[in-house]
């Protein structure tokens, strides 16, 4: 196949636009001409002055999580607690007998008030109901659901909002969120791949053919599995795993890139603190909530190297990056000899005096461009006096610092267009950018979004640019993101030599 008359961002630096691409297989071929002599009759893909980039490859995705959550009681956009009770009045139609009423996208923040069981109640009756905040480090439960953990709340790390008599409130932060949901509120196998079957379709529309998971909790691993057995994977899956298995993985002699190009066992997940939010993360004042310390984190990368297994870890706060970074730092005589690529994810707000330790030591920054744009007015609220280090995309690309870009749905949408314009635009909606200065370029924006995360993943020599040899994954866009970013649509998308999504011929 060739595909031409278009423009053909590579993103090689050497060769920053190609004339066509030849497609041999599931790989890009070696020239043009060389693929016309090797074929007798190529098949001709007129792009009709469109523009052709490497597909999308988001960087950090609870990619299940999303799945499920599209058919879930949605509340992101709710203005008021009241709103949002009567979403969840008017979804109590399709709980099925003895099930959840399960949600997400709630931020009291959002409403001037954090919600309670009591609301719920009045709403829910005996249903049980688990609402997920929109940064899903907190649980919003209704009497209903808290009964069912028999008073078997408390857990290290997390948080039990309680009343002034001392009885649960209804909101469950970090930890104590997240165990809860684990052991009470079921999804079953079943639901997950068929959300997924659909997620896929969607995901495909947008130009994703490559995601860094971040579902290891759930088992994603068996989701992505069966998908892949039935051979219905149109995107390459990078899985974490959670710190807690090393002892197991350790055992078994397992190590990261277990797998084949459509899914390997990746890296190991950690947490530092919670989120901005919930108002969890973890500050240079003092404030916020440690899960995992600094001497723990730095004992699970000296042992993971040891094992194989590079680490990403979540840190929102000022104190927890620079934690994460002392913990990288303290054990770099492991990882860096090994070549493995440690990570800290989101690194929203960072000191100043921290932002050049990235590049120094060598540690990726996984963020999410869309944050900042959804996050502006929460981080004025909460952060004032101390906004310099956050969302700063452009310092961080300047310091040399490996940056890669990802949605970290379903907090924010699956949509690597609408990240890209975030990165770039510092804004989604009508409003002026926010902290302008730390906007990336466009150029600089691709390379997070589909360059960064092949190397991160080892693939760097196979993945993320349009050249001679690597795997033929590529978006075709309606036009040159680099000329019309704000404008550019997903008209098709190639996995592995595939039609994915929208095969030619294109009206």
């Amino acid at each position: 196949m060739i595909l031409e008359n278009g423009t053909i961002r590579t993103l090689d630096p050497a060769l920053p636009v190609a004339r066509a691409l030849a497609i041999a297989g599931d790989e890009i071929a070696g020239g043009v001409g060389v693929h016309e002599r090797a074929l007798a009759s190529p098949e001709r893909v007129g792009l009709g002055g469109r523009c052709v980039v490497p597909g999308f490859n988001d960087a950090h995705v609870h990619f299940p999580t999303w799945a499920v959550a599209r058919s879930e009681v949605r509340l992101e956009d709710t203005g008021s607690l009241d709103e949002a009770l009567g979403r969840v009045r008017d979804a109590l139609g399709s709980v099925r007998p003895g099930g959840w009423l399960r949600g997400r996208g709630w931020r009291g923040a959002d409403w001037g008030e954090e919600p309670t069981r009591d609301d719920l109640d009045a709403v829910t009756g005996d249903v049980p109901a688990a609402l997920l905040a929109r940064d899903s480090h907190s649980l919003w439960l209704n009497s209903a659901g808290l009964a069912r953990a028999n008073g078997d709340l408390e857990v290290a790390g997390g948080v039990v909002e309680r009343d002034a008599a001392g009885d649960p409130t209804g909101v469950l932060r970090e930890e104590a969120a997240w165990r809860f949901r684990d052991e009470h509120v079921e999804i079953t196998d079943d639901e997950y791949v068929a959300a997924m079957r659909e997620g896929l379709r969607t995901a495909a529309a947008r130009g994703v053919t490559a995601v860094h998971d971040k579902d290891g909790w759930v088992g994603a691993q068996r989701f992505f599995q069966q998908l892949h057995d039935e051979r219905t994977l149109t995107l390459r899956v990078w899985q974490s795993l959670p710190g807690g298995l090393l002892p197991e993985l350790e055992g078994l002699g397992l190590r990261s890139r277990v797998g084949d190009d459509w899914f390997r066992l990746g890296y190991l997940k950690m947490f530092m603190d919670g989120t901005l939010g919930s108002q969890t993360a973890r500050l240079l004042d003092g404030s916020g909530v440690e899960i995992t310390s600094r001497e723990e984190l730095a004992e699970t990368v000296r042992r993971g190297a040891r094992a194989g297994w590079p680490v990403a870890v979540h840190a929102i706060g000022d104190r927890a990056n620079r934690e994460a970074l002392d913990a990288f730092e303290e054990t770099r005589d492991e990882w860096a000899p090994r070549g493995l690529r440690p990570r800290i994810e989101h690194a929203q707000l960072l000191d100043p005096a921290d932002l050049p330790r990235f590049a120094a030591l060598g540690v990726a920054a996984s963020v999410q461009f869309s944050h900042a744009a959804a996050d502006r007015e929460l981080a004025e609220r909460f952060w004032a006096g101390r906004l310099d280090g956050a969302y700063a995309f452009r310092s961080l690309v300047d310091s040399g610092a490996v940056v890669a870009n990802g949605s970290d749905a379903p907090i924010e949408e699956l949509d690597p267009l609408a990240g890209l314009r975030a990165g770039v635009l510092r804004t989604l909606d009508e409003r002026p950018p926010w902290r302008g200065e730390q906007a990336v370029t466009v150029e600089q924006a691709l390379v997070a979004t589909c360059v960064t995360p092949a190397w991160l993943a080892g693939d760097e020599r196979r993945r993320g640019k349009l050249l001679p040899g690597y795997l033929a994954d590529l978006v075709v866009l309606d036009r040159d993101p680099l000329e019309d970013l704000a404008g550019a649509q997903v008209v098709a998308t190639m996995a592995g030599g595939r039609w994915v999504h929208n095969p030619p011929p294109w009206g």
